[in-house]
């Protein structure tokens, strides 16, 4: 059975993921590949409950390493027992966020040093990366914009601009030191534009 691939999409606040991860799912459905959708923190039973711990309000004087551990917590649990099974089974995989945004939030938004990141990477994940990863980038006065509508706010979307522009700074860098796997895409055009860009490089895969 030949093996599934792994598309994760990551950006800033208000970068318009969830209406393209729904674009991407329906794209791969209508070419008859088999898709599961999941997302981070979260994807498993597990994964939700830690969720739960890292977005509520009530948790607001987390320390930044425990939301770092937490976060590679919840990202074993979906490689492990989610990712993995679902790409031997020939399935594709397609995830609201993977590692990326470890390096950008916890990384670039609390100034943690990326080192360390680096080795809780290969500790949790090996070699094991996303074959694609979509950074839908937006400037943080677009994405702020447009996360004001909503109701209530998680404990993350809460922080200040100067936390999102760090965010968003370390997320540009990793899509120039790994252009291979992640293609940046300017998020402020048009739904249909960035819909182009990203049919395109699926139907690259």
């Amino acid at each position: 059975m030949k093996k599934g691939k792994f598309i994760t999409i990551d950006g800033v606040e208000g970068a318009g993921k969830s209406t393209q991860i729904a674009f991407i799912c329906d794209y791969l459905h209508r070419k008859g590949i088999d898709v599961v959708k999941t997302r981070e923190p979260g994807g498993t039973d597990l994964g939700e409950k830690i969720r739960s711990l890292l977005l509520g309000l009530d948790n607001e004087g987390m320390h930044s390493d425990t939301e770092l551990l937490l976060m590679f917590s919840s990202r074993n649990e979906l490689i492990q027992n989610k990712i993995k099974p679902a790409l031997d089974a020939g399935k594709w995989v397609v995830s609201d966020r993977f590692t990326d945004a470890s390096f950008a939030y916890q990384g670039g938004g609390r100034e943690l040093n990326l080192d360390r990141i680096s080795e809780l990477e290969s500790w949790v994940q090996g070699k094991f990366q996303a074959d694609l990863t979509l950074l839908l980038d937006v400037g943080v006065d677009i994405g702020m914009t447009r996360i004001e509508s909503r109701k209530s706010k998680d404990r993350i979307e809460k922080e200040e601009r100067d936390f999102f522009e760090r965010v968003r700074s370390v997320f540009v860098d990793r899509s120039k030191l790994y252009p291979e796997r992640i293609k940046l895409i300017d998020a402020s055009q048009s739904i249909e534009q960035v819909q182009q860009q990203i049919q395109l490089f699926i139907e690259a895969l």
